[in-house]
């Protein structure tokens, strides 16, 4: 595997290291095209600002740290410049505007919320069971990837549903159907095989197989550590072998500001 588009580093508060770390050890296995993506600076509409994000008061110096080690390391690596973005429709533009002017040149949709997370965030993995949800959150993502955007989507079987699994396959039925029919790549993540999180859903990705789903693979790293992730492609693989996947190995990057 010669790319990497999904990594945080401490600047999101929530992981450790530097980024210098992460090219290193990523450099170090191979990867050949490597892309940070920390969670996008974000301030509510009531004001609050999460601290499980890059701070806005952070934003020159991750921008400024990520020129200078992309002039440092481009005849190993190339560098892009990304942040992890959630998809609120009715917020979407105002989001988008923001990460463009902060100067981001990728983003990644990675939908932890079904609506904006404060005060009234429903975080995805606490389970939910209610036809709404599972329609908000399929929409939400939906609309993210016609929006033409977001290169990939990250984890988009994270939604812990507990309703009806019709519902759910329904629901996910669509999504990975908008996924192929705009050829968005959907993620099987690293970190939740590592960490045995309630994903990999194979549930999702048997309707993804089913589907066509285009597929890629995203470490999801918050250690340098796991900035390459060798124990985690057998997991990987066995699911693209066990439900005949469209693995397409590196996803394209939708340059954003050129």
């Amino acid at each position: 595997m010669d790319y990497s588009y999904h990594n945080h580093t401490f600047r999101c508060h929530h992981a450790s290291g530097t980024p210098e770390e992460y090219i290193k050890r990523a450099v170090e296995n191979g990867v050949k095209y490597m892309g940070f993506s920390e969670h996008l600076p974000y301030i509510c509409r009531d004001g609050f600002e999460a601290g499980y994000r890059l701070s806005v008061a952070d934003v020159k110096d991750y921008f400024e740290e990520m020129y200078e080690l992309r002039e440092k390391y481009k005849d190993v690596i190339d560098l892009k410049i990304g942040f992890e973005m959630e998809c609120y429709p009715e917020l979407f533009d105002g989001m988008l505007k923001s990460a463009i002017d902060y100067g981001v040149e990728y983003l990644i949709l990675g939908q932890h919320f079904l609506v904006e997370e404060h005060p009234d965030g429903i975080y995805i993995t606490q389970g939910q069971e209610t036809e709404e949800s599972m329609i908000r959150y399929a929409d939400c993502v939906i609309f993210a990837i016609r929006s033409g955007v977001f290169s990939y989507v990250a984890h988009p079987d994270a939604f812990k549903f507990t309703g009806d699994k019709d519902i759910y396959d329904r629901e996910m039925q669509r999504l990975c159907q908008a996924a192929k029919d705009c050829s968005v790549p959907l993620e099987i993540n690293f970190l939740g095989i590592r960490e045995n999180r309630i994903y990999p859903n194979e549930n999702f990705w048997k309707i993804a197989g089913q589907v066509g789903a285009p597929v890629t693979f995203g470490f999801d790293a918050h250690d340098s550590k796991n900035a390459y992730d060798t124990q985690s492609f057998e997991k990987a693989y066995d699911l693209i072998e066990k439900y005949n996947l469209n693995y397409i190995g590196k996803p394209e990057i939708i340059i954003l500001n050129r």
